[in-house]
């Protein structure tokens, strides 16, 4: 590793790892930024048994004009605390920034997280331009190293670390999610609490005045909490295409990383211009970018997530070489069409496996024989059993994709039980599902999830799933 890279790892080290944080420009004010941060701070994180984990190091206050702020004692200014402090997550308005920058000099901080806005994301020609130039040359100056300008912050679960003003913090678990967008990050947290989305980080880029998304996609590859990455990405700057491509491709090779790419059509390039102050660049390029670098590319939001959840939960499959069980004709007819579109592959059923799955006297006359494997619509849970288990220690069979529909007779509650013991005794295969319904399947999904196992509202999605863990997606 080159000096250069080695100040980059450190740096973002110390920033997911701080031992002491201070909040400049917290605030009395409970709808204001500085007190939305510090909020956070004292909060931490929701674990995967649910508890909510604090930040464990030291946390001060800046505020000239408080004394105490949320039972934080305050100072009025970084250089006044006592003792050293690694980050200084700075939220005060921009024109202030650049001094705040050489207070934290002074301090001799490492990291700075710049959540303020109304930098270069005004116009290349602004004066936040201006101050966006004066405060990456004093961070350079000084050794600093900066997030942002215009962030939400970042979070870290597993250590609960909460340095956003984010309005909840998500589960910890394995998908680090590095986004040029802090809204969005902020909508997949509330859904990462209702799908049990668990994160090992997320991280705001905001303007990359300094860090950018190649940083930290090198920095989760080498991340032992990581299983799978999760970018969304608006632009690249100028004469940064080469580094992207060489730590997309670095970090694929470890594990897998997802991309969804905003700006793609003529209108949309135009507003990342304004959002972020990067140029949104060639969609064709960049997608091609993305397959030199063997990341995948997520066709939308959802889909982002769907994917990289997958992937930090169950195990690659070794083969594309997968076996489809359903209650219900349709569904699996759509799978096969799904795993056409996706490359994916749904090996033939071989006549031994058609013979076991037959001799344990739980299977209607009329299934399918066939992969897709229907089982047919008045399936109990000891058909289900039958099929998955026979098909689970089946050596061709790399992976299974469950479906259930609902029927009076369907018992989704036990068909999940059915999946997670399954499962639990061929841990080495990859298996997703799509219990399909509402009200009757919710208990259902969720018991699924509490186990690990992701599923999906739509046969698609959990074959498109399947096709990542088998590495048929590009």
């Amino acid at each position: 590793m080159n000096k250069k890279k080695k100040n980059v790892v450190d740096a973002i080290s110390v920033l997911m790892n701080p031992r002491s944080i201070a909040v400049i420009g917290a605030s009395r004010d409970p709808d204001s930024v500085g007190h939305g941060v510090l909020l956070s701070l004292l909060n931490g994180c929701v674990r995967k048994n649910g508890e909510c984990k604090s930040f464990g190091g030291r946390v001060y206050a800046v505020n000239p004009n408080a004394d105490e702020i949320l039972g934080v004692k305050c100072f009025p200014t970084v250089q006044a605390i006592p003792e050293p402090v690694d980050v200084a997550v700075i939220a005060v308005p921009a024109k202030i920034v650049p001094n705040v920058m050489r207070s934290c000099a002074a301090k001799k901080i490492r990291v700075a997280v710049v959540i303020s806005a109304g930098f270069a994301e005004l116009g290349v020609d602004s004066e936040g331009a201006v101050l966006q130039k004066q405060v990456l040359e004093i961070a350079r100056r000084n050794g600093i190293r900066v997030l942002g300008p215009n962030v939400l912050g970042l979070l870290r679960p597993p250590t609960g670390l909460n340095a956003s003003f984010a309005p909840s913090a998500p589960p910890s678990g394995g998908i680090a999610f590095v986004t040029q967008s802090g809204a969005l990050a902020d909508s997949e947290i509330d859904v990462a609490l209702r799908e049990r989305h668990g994160f090992s980080a997320i991280v705001s880029l905001g303007n990359q005045a300094d860090f950018d998304a190649s940083d930290f996609i090198e920095w989760f590859s080498r991340d032992g909490e990581t299983k799978s990455i999760a970018v969304y990405l608006e632009g690249l700057r100028a004469g940064e295409g080469r580094k992207f491509l060489r730590a997309a491709r670095n970090a694929a090779k470890k594990k897998p990383v997802i991309v969804l790419k905003g700006g793609r059509s003529v209108e949309g390039a135009r507003a990342v211009s304004s959002h972020t102050a990067v140029l949104a660049g060639s969609p064709k390029v960049f997608d091609s970018v993305l397959a030199q670098a063997g990341c995948i590319r997520a066709e939308g939001f959802e889909d982002l997530f769907d994917l990289t959840n997958a992937l930090a939960l169950q195990p690659r499959a070794k083969q594309n070489a997968v076996a489809v069980v359903t209650n219900g004709g349709g569904a699996g007819v759509l799978c096969a069409d799904y795993a056409r579109e996706f490359g994916l592959n749904l090996v033939p059923l071989r006549r031994e496996t058609i013979e076991k799955i037959d001799a344990s006297g739980k299977m209607h006359s009329a299934w399918s024989r066939a992969n897709p494997l229907d089982i047919v619509g008045d399936a109990l849970p000891e058909r289900y059993a039958s099929a998955i288990n026979v098909l689970l220690a089946e050596d061709y069979v790399h992976g299974l994709i469950v479906l259930q529909t609902l029927q009076t007779m369907t018992r989704p509650e036990e068909d999940a039980r059915v999946v997670i013991e399954a499962h639990s005794r061929f841990p080495k295969k990859p298996v997703v599902c799509a219990f399909l319904g509402g009200r009757f399947s919710r208990k259902s999904i969720e018991l699924l999830r509490e186990n690990g196992i992701p599923d999906y509202n739509d046969p698609r999605k959990a074959v498109r799933a399947m096709a990542a863990l088998c590495g048929a997606l590009k």
